[in-house]
């Protein structure tokens, strides 16, 4: 089992985590947005850019990082953005285990 990220008695880690869970632990989800940009050389032609990324809700700064970088660097303007988001870990599904017991 070495080098997997377990114990011996199958217990993840600390260091075998992932960045992706420990967000998702402080509250991140996974959002989608649907980016509708206009293409820079036909303007009346719509194209789709689909974004994933975990971010918190509802200010959603990662996307709007994103969408600074986009206005700031690329040439195709913004039409119009849709988000989903889905919070994949939740407090009601998360709680301490105050003992295991064994039955041989």
């Amino acid at each position: 089992m070495a080098g997997h990220g377990a114990s011996p008695q199958g217990v993840a880690s600390q260091g075998a985590v992932s960045e992706d869970f420990r967000r998702q632990l402080a509250g991140y989800g996974l959002t989608t947005a649907q980016i509708l940009y206009r293409m820079p050389d036909h303007p009346a032609i719509l194209q789709t850019y689909l974004w994933q990324h975990y971010d918190l809700c509802p200010h959603f700064p990662e996307l709007n990082r994103f969408l600074e970088f986009w206005k700031r660097e690329l040439e195709g303007p913004l039409h119009s953005v849709t988000i989903a988001h889905a919070r994949l870990v939740k407090p009601a599904e998360l709680r301490s285990v105050d003992g295991v017991f064994r039955l041989n």
